[in-house]
């Protein structure tokens, strides 16, 4: 078995303990052979390179992933080692891992004098004179050879004069090197499937190796085994040696609860800092100002792990002034309060695993391989899928399946179903034993019923709850035991949920009605069918389906004095309605079958939440009876409701929701009763024309939805009057233009005016008033999608559009002039388009420097110069450029350009552009059709496309060559690329490539074809295909013939197909 990762996560990942670098001409057979035996005979795994790999101009891939995949570099500079290009390159390699990756660099100045090569004088003059006048490499080049050098030199190692013993020596140097190897790294993991990419994010938020002398605080944060531990050793490991000194404080919350446990932690950190000297602190306050003093001019590397209390920082003196200029400070939490109160520079939450590296790790430990055999392959997958990308529940499974058979995989899911593993439970139990009574109460009640709730209601009621959940709400989310999403929905991992659930049954076992919290089918339904409700049940859960109907008597819910939580999806209940408590606070009752609420059932003084979707109320409520706490109606889907309730006794209401009531055709007018009403969403009421007068007086609606009334012509102009309206959608209703008197709305949010700025079909031209003058400058987005009009008016006068939208507007003959500040223009499928926007000089050079455009990808403008950020243009359809070395910037983006013109003497092709970009270095090519062409009328356009670097990988020193292919019809006159580094990267028209991997064979006459042979329209793809593409990349410009045969093995071609 054989298992390969993060060159960080332990010493067994690395191939090589030492890489030697040297010439060859002068020490191969005579010192670096002695040392090499030495090294050797001492089991260090050391590389000596042979000159086999060093023939071609570029550095081999074996050669390179020999120095990544080495812990030491050991370099043996000689009189000549300046000469050798390929030395400088190595050296350059080298000193770009120390930098990137902590490597250790050891120089030996081998009968050279260390100044000699730190200043480049000497025989190292001599070299860099004869590179500079060969003309073999750039300044760029070479100005990174001699940096290389000089910060080689600067480093500590060893000088060997010529008349020392060089047996002396060599022993020397491979003891040290040898006690450097001893020097332990940290167990990450068994398998360490997944930690490389975390490593990589996080190490850019540390920045080592930026030359900087800032100390920088991290905090890891995450819920219980995600993770955070096995990170933060894989980033000691990774970096420790770039540090005068390291500590690792693990599991400091058991330690700091242990007896002196505070001072053992401060002794270990300063011991480990100041070895081999041993510090004794004798108490916590002296303690503080002893790491203070001891290490404040010390360049170090902290990791605080499992944190739970700021306390024990401050007592750690974990503070930006306690240590030296350069220090990193790495603190791993479940809670992310204390890095907020230590205002740490950045917090990293670590994330789920993704379902195939979930897969992978699963694998390790239930199989010992990559992948799961055949027939487990599905409970593989349903295994991973309730373990919800945790790491520890992975681990924890697989190894418990491990040789277990299908049966046995079988029985332990559906155990697994009834009784969470206890290994997991205890991890995840932690954070739960650290949360206050009211805390704990609020969190079971969220795992048991309150999971994907909208986090506004899921506060509203616990409050109806007398719980006062705000704070306390966000204490969850700092310790990581709930989310709340992109949608504001409160969410908790699967296995904290069941967690929080196993706390309730281990309230009584046996007997379901003693438990504070039921949610089991099966448990509920013998509870009410027995009526042995009991008063310890607080909240109670029925969530059947409209086939599974079931009815029970009222009589079941008389003991349940306590009830505040009831949800009873598609039950019946008969009898009297007033034994259920009159303590609900959320009644969540979808398929109500009763025709109205009766009286006896409105005695709810704190209900704050009623869920009646899918009823079958005809009349809500004959007379309305006070609901003073109530926040919240929801009566959606209730297709039998030709009016709204009277909603006079709800003086509190602020959410009212009733869409896809099919037949609801009035709302009633006592809705302007209801001072505090924020949202009413409407949403497909579609016999619905009109609301009340009563309506527009409400001062604090913020969001009216009215999209899918399709009866719904007229807003009043009342509707100025509501000050504080923010978001109101019209999509697909029968309003067709914007009201003058909507300009009054100063909160209203543009951008969510639905349908006002969409026309219907009807509307052949625009209405000269369609932009009436009122306060629509601040007009930001403008969406015709779909609208058949021929003509717009000028849009100049909206100074603030930014995203104007013309998509399928078949007829639309022309545009009106653009405001200067827009930045997108969306206009896919507009065919019959025959001028475009009148762009000013300024737009034309911002869209040239970084507008973009949504649509098929690209963005084509009449123009024939690129803007001087283009560093590589030719007058050809192919490019061809070094990657520069940037230290502490990465290269995020390519940015193409392409000068085209039509060939008036061809049929045009519906052909469309092909990016092939090719990396000579690492023998690989992606190809990428990000759009096709439709007619030029213009003599020449520039068309722009920007290519993420993610896939491509594109690292300095890499030879590159993009190439564009573009249909027939048309000629490429220039080509250009910009390199875009972070942090300046656009986001917006970018194009990442999916890699696709294939091998493929091709003849020698093939060999000679380039990317510019292809033309044939058959052999593209259709839109939205992905494809495979035989060609083989061009020779580098500057290669000979002899090299460019001389590729051992075709380049890997990854092609992908974007529209």
């Amino acid at each position: 078995m054989a298992f390969s990762s993060s060159s960080s996560s332990s010493k067994s990942t690395r191939k090589y303990d030492v890489f030697l670098s040297f010439r060859g001409d002068d020490t191969r057979n005579t010192f670096t052979d002695h040392l090499h035996t030495t090294l050797t005979g001492a089991g260090v795994r050391t590389f000596r390179d042979t000159e086999d790999l060093k023939k071609g101009l570029f550095m081999s891939a074996s050669l390179r992933a020999a120095i990544q995949g080495s812990r030491i570099c050991v370099i043996v500079f000689s009189e000549n080692y300046a000469h050798s290009i390929w030395c400088l390159a190595e050296l350059v390699e080298i000193m770009e891992c120390r930098d990137k990756k902590g490597q250790m660099v050891l120089p030996i100045f081998y009968h050279v004098d260390p100044s000699h090569v730190r200043r480049q004088t000497d025989t190292f003059a001599a070299a860099f004179q004869k590179h500079e006048a060969g003309g073999a490499a750039s300044r760029d080049r070479i100005s990174m050879w001699r940096s290389a050098l000089q910060k080689a030199a600067n480093l500590s190692g060893w000088h060997l004069k010529t008349d020392g013993s060089e047996a002396e020596s060599i022993r020397n140097i491979v003891d040290n090197i040898c006690r450097r190897l001893n020097d332990t790294y940290l167990h990450v993991a068994v398998y360490p499937v997944g930690i490389d990419s975390r490593l990589q994010d996080i190490s850019n938020y540390l920045g080592v190796g930026q030359d900087d002398d800032e100390v920088r605080m991290v905090g890891i944060w995450g819920m219980g085994g995600s993770g955070k531990t096995a990170l933060a050793k894989a980033i000691y490991n990774k970096l420790y040696q770039s540090f005068q000194g390291k500590s690792f404080l693990a599991n400091v919350r058991e330690t700091a609860n242990q007896s002196n446990g505070m001072i053992n932690l401060q002794e270990r950190l300063l011991s480990d800092i100041l070895k081999p000297t041993k510090v004794q602190v004798g108490d916590v306050d002296r303690g503080i100002v002893v790491i203070r003093e001891r290490l404040k001019s010390k360049k170090v590397l902290v990791i605080v792990d499992d944190v739970d209390d700021v306390d024990q920082l401050y007592a750690l003196a974990i503070r930006h002034n306690s240590f030296g200029p350069g220090s990193r400070i790495i603190i791993t939490t479940r809670d992310r309060h204390p890095l907020e109160i230590l205002k740490v520079d950045t917090i990293y939450l670590t994330q789920q695993m993704k379902e195939e590296e979930a897969l992978e790790l699963f694998s390790w430990h239930a199989f010992q391989k990559t992948s799961p055999d055949a027939e487990f392959l599905e409970l593989s997958r349903s295994v991973v899928a309730y373990c919800g990308g945790l790491p520890l529940a992975l681990e924890v499974l697989g190894s418990f399946l491990f040789k277990g058979n299908t049966e046995d995989w079988k029985s332990t899911l559906k155990k697994l179903e009834e009784c969470p593993n206890e290994k997991i439970q205890k991890i995840l139990r932690i954070s739960f034993d650290a949360l206050d009574r009211i805390q704990k109460v609020i969190f079971l009640h969220i795992s048991c019923f309150l999971v994907g709730m909208d986090k506004n209601y899921v506060t509203n009621i616990l409050e109806g709850c007398c719980i006062f959940a705000a704070k306390d709400i966000n204490v969850l989310l700092q310790r990581c035991l709930v989310i709340v999403n992109e949608k504001n929905k409160v969410m908790m991992h699967d296995l904290l949920r069941d967690m929080g659930r196993e706390e309730v049954r281990e309230e009584s076992y046996e007997n379901p009605e003693e438990r504070s919290r039921l949610w089991s089918q099966e448990d509920v339904i013998d509870v009410l069918t027995e009526e042995s409700g009991t008063k310890k049940i607080e909240g109670l859960a029925l969530n059947l389906q409209r086939s599974d109907i079931k009815s029970f008597t009222t009589k079941a819910f008389t003991k349940m004095k306590k009830l505040k939580l009831l949800q009873l999806n598609y039950v019946k209940l008969i009898g009297d309605y007033s034994h259920l408590s009159k303590k609900l606070s959320w009644l969540c009752w979808r398929g109500f079958s009763l025709k109205f609420i009766g009286n006896e059932f409105l005695h709810q003084g704190n209900l704050v939440y009623m869920d009646l979707r899918y009823s079958n109320l005809l009349q809500v409520w004959d007379h309305p009876r006070l609901l003073e706490k109530l926040k919240i109606l929801n009566l959606s889907h209730s297709h039998y409701l030709t009016q709204s309730p009277d909603l006079s006794k709800l003086p509190n209401l602020e959410y009212f929701i009733m869409k896809d009531c099919r037949s609801l055709s009035e709302i009633h007018p006592s809705i302007g009763d209801v001072k505090r009403l924020a949202l009413l969403n409407l949403k497909d009421c579609k016999m619905l024309k009109d609301l009340p007068r009563s309506f527009y007086k409400l001062k604090f609606m913020k969001i009216l939805v009215l999209s899918g009334c399709s009866r719904f012509e007229n807003l009043v102009e009342d509707i100025g009057d509501m000050t504080s309206l923010t978001t109101l959608v019209v999509r697909d209703s029968a309003v067709s233009q914007v009201p003058s008197y909507m300009g009054r709305l100063k909160n209203l949010n543009f951008s969510s005016v639905q349908g006002l700025v969409h026309l219907k079909q009807r509307f052949p031209e625009l209405p000269k008033n369609y932009f009436p003058a009122q306060d629509y400058t601040c007009l930001t987005y403008l969406n015709m999608e779909s609208s058949s009009v021929h003509n717009l008016p000028e849009l100049s006068g909206l100074p603030h559009l930014e995203r104007p939208c013309f998509n399928n507007c078949t007829n639309l003959l022309a545009s009106g002039d653009l405001p200067t500040r827009s930045k997108e223009l969306e206009s896919d499928q507009c065919t019959a388009l025959e001028i475009i926007p009148n762009f000013s000089e300024e737009l034309r050079q911002s869209i040239l420097q970084g507008w973009t455009a949504s649509g098929s990808g690209g963005i084509c403008l009449p123009a024939n110069e690129f803007p001087e950020r283009f560093a590589y243009v030719t007058d050809s359809n192919r490019v061809f450029f070094q990657v520069p070395k940037i230290i502490g910037c990465n290269l995020k983006a390519l940015t193409v350009s392409v000068v085209c013109s039509p060939c008036f003497d061809q049929d045009i092709s519906p052909s469309g552009i092909s990016i092939f970009v090719t990396n000579h270095t690492k023998d690989i090519r992606f190809t990428v059709q990000p759009t096709h062409l439709t007619e030029i009328t213009s003599h020449e356009v520039i068309w722009r496309v920007n290519l993420l670097n993610k896939e491509f990988n594109l690292e300095g020193d890499d030879f590159v060559e993009v190439a564009v292919v573009i249909g027939s019809g048309f000629r490429v006159k220039k080509t250009g690329v910009s390199l875009v580094w972070d942090p300046k990267l656009i986001n917006e028209n970018t194009f990442a490539c999916e890699p696709i991997p294939y091998e493929y064979l091709t003849s020698d006459a093939d060999k000679e074809a380039g990317p510019s042979h292809v033309s044939s329209d058959e052999d593209r793809p259709s839109k939205r295909s992905r494809t495979v593409k035989q060609e083989q990349p061009m020779c580098p410009q500057n290669a000979s013939s002899t090299e460019a045969q001389g590729h051992k093995q075709n380049p890997k071609v990854i092609s992908k197909t974007l529209s």
